[in-house]
């Protein structure tokens, strides 16, 4: 049981990252042991997705140092109108990063299209933490 939260804290990490995996398991078999409280399960969950997401994040960001090589694959004048829309409307779309294989991508390109941090980091704790505790609550109803 000594490993059971930071291994729970390192899935939720790496299932928020391009790694494939899913935390939802480990949640969940957690929770049926009842040693930790809901709470405290929901928090470790929460805490290593959203920082997984974050280095999703700082990878997009990161990669805009490419942009000026030949390889890079947009164009300077698609990326300022891919960041134009996304201000508008694409940073909403950051509430789906709990989604299974398009949340990856939906970070990374938050990272890319320099969006606010603080925005960014706000709408991925809420999505992520109302997707825990939404699975906790469905699960303590059903057992």
């Amino acid at each position: 049981m000594t490993w059971s939260l930071p291994g729970l804290f390192l899935i939720s990490f790496s299932a928020a990252t391009l790694l494939p995996g899913g935390s939802e398991a480990a949640l969940l078999l957690l929770a049926a042991q009842d040693t930790y409280s809901t709470t405290l399960l929901l928090l470790v969950a929460s805490t290593g997705n959203i920082l997984g997401s974050l280095v999703n994040y700082a990878m997009g960001r990161y990669a805009l140092h490419f942009q000026s090589r030949r390889w890079f694959p947009v164009t300077p004048n698609q990326l300022a109108k891919a960041q134009i829309w996304f201000n508008r409307w694409g940073q909403w779309s950051v509430l789906g990063a709990w989604l299974p294989i398009i949340g990856d991508p939906i970070t990374i390109a938050a990272g890319v299209m320099r969006m606010n941090w603080l925005t960014f980091l706000a709408l991925v704790t809420f999505s992520k933490t109302l997707r825990y505790a939404a699975l906790l609550g469905l699960f303590n109803v059903l057992v």
